[in-house]
């Protein structure tokens, strides 16, 4: 199973795509390792019709955010610019701590 470096809850700039905005941060939702796909709120919104059911007894059109890939967002830092990410191993004794750290910047996540 891959690994992403990004986490549910992280800020995240999207670089590419129709939503693409540099100017301000979007949470991270959900994360989808196996598909390498995140789910970012307000981006990739698209439009559902359903019929009326016991739950939406009006039916009408749903408003959901989709899937994106993970390399269409860069992390924010904590000075809220875009960055790669990187992973630095510390030893502490027996236990070995791996920490995510901008690469803009060097300081941690």
């Amino acid at each position: 199973m891959n690994k992403l470096k990004i986490k549910k809850g992280d800020m995240v700039f999207v670089i590419t795509g129709n939503d693409k905005d540099l100017s301000k941060p979007k949470r991270v939702l959900d994360v989808y390792p196996e598909k390498m796909r995140i789910l970012v709120e307000g981006v990739n919104v698209r439009i559902r019709h359903t019929k009326p059911n016991q739950q939406n007894q009006k039916g009408g059109r749903l408003s959901k955010e989709m899937p994106i890939h993970y390399s269409n967002v860069l992390m924010s830092d904590t000075d809220r610019n875009p960055s790669r990410i990187g992973i630095r191993r510390e030893d502490n004794g027996k236990r070995s701590a791996s920490i995510r750290y901008a690469k803009s910047n060097g300081k941690d996540l």
